[in-house]
């Protein structure tokens, strides 16, 4: 039997969402073609689920095109949000050297959970989700950094540890901070209400936050941060027809 994906929260998938992941793992292992000219064809790879995450974060980022500030990722496990962003930047506003792309992850999984947090996820447990990415994320940054316009700009930034602390310490290094785009995807309570208070005083006017686990029953932490410090009676929620997760707010 292949590998299920690591790190991924599958209680609400059926046998047949299993079998198809085994004939995927299988199939991109024997198909034709080099590793590269795999990825040059990766709609013949890639779960339409994962294609709805990459449509959500494209529609995102065009509206912040004209927003300026950094993009902010909370939550980076393999990377795969964080270069979404980075790709984006690239080809949509190549010159705009200002616009940092900047990820916040323990690397070693989940931080304890607090008493607004809930344990109803196999998943909901310290530890859980560690993808230690770092040092992998180091050399895809340098491949990435290869291949745009005005490489001798630093474009992408990742911050290793708890964010209840490395949030704020990071605000103290880099006062000139604001935001375009603070994408949550702690999972947690106390970090989620760390970030939202720290960045959103941060974001000006038409930035956007978006959420990859708000209403989710499994992780009520992010929806208890969003109630405390965003008062949502007056906030417009938004969210895509086409993928059941990301829901995103509009400042």
């Amino acid at each position: 039997m292949s590998e299920i994906p690591r790190g991924k929260d599958l209680t609400n998938n059926t046998k047949n969402d299993f079998k198809y992941l085994e004939m995927l793992d299988e199939y991109f292992k024997n198909s034709v073609g080099t590793t590269v000219e795999k990825i040059q064809n990766f709609t013949k790879y890639v779960p339409r689920q994962d294609l709805t995450n990459f449509i959500a974060k494209y529609e995102i980022f065009k509206k912040i095109l004209d927003v300026p500030g950094d993009i902010i990722e909370c939550g980076v496990f393999f990377g795969g949000g964080l270069m979404t962003s980075a790709h984006l930047s690239s080809i949509f506003e190549p010159i705009n050297f200002e616009r940092k792309i900047i990820g916040f992850d323990t690397f070693s999984g989940l931080t304890e959970l607090s008493d607004k947090d809930s344990d109803e996820s196999p998943l909901a447990k310290k530890g859980a989700y560690s993808i230690d990415s770092f040092d992998d994320l180091q050399k895809c940054f340098k491949i990435y950094d290869s291949n745009r316009f005005l490489n001798h700009f630093q474009k992408i930034e990742v911050i290793k540890g708890n964010a209840v602390d490395t949030i704020p310490k990071f605000l103290m290094k880099n006062p000139q901070t604001i935001i375009s785009h603070l994408s949550l995807d702690f999972l947690l309570y106390e970090p989620s209400k760390v970030a939202l208070e720290n960045f959103v005083p941060l974001m000006p006017k038409n930035s956007i936050i978006s959420f990859n686990t708000l209403t989710d029953k499994k992780w009520p932490g992010t929806m208890h941060a969003v109630k405390e410090t965003l008062k949502i009676k007056n906030r417009d929620f938004k969210r895509f027809s086409f993928n059941p997760y990301i829901q995103y707010i509009v400042l």
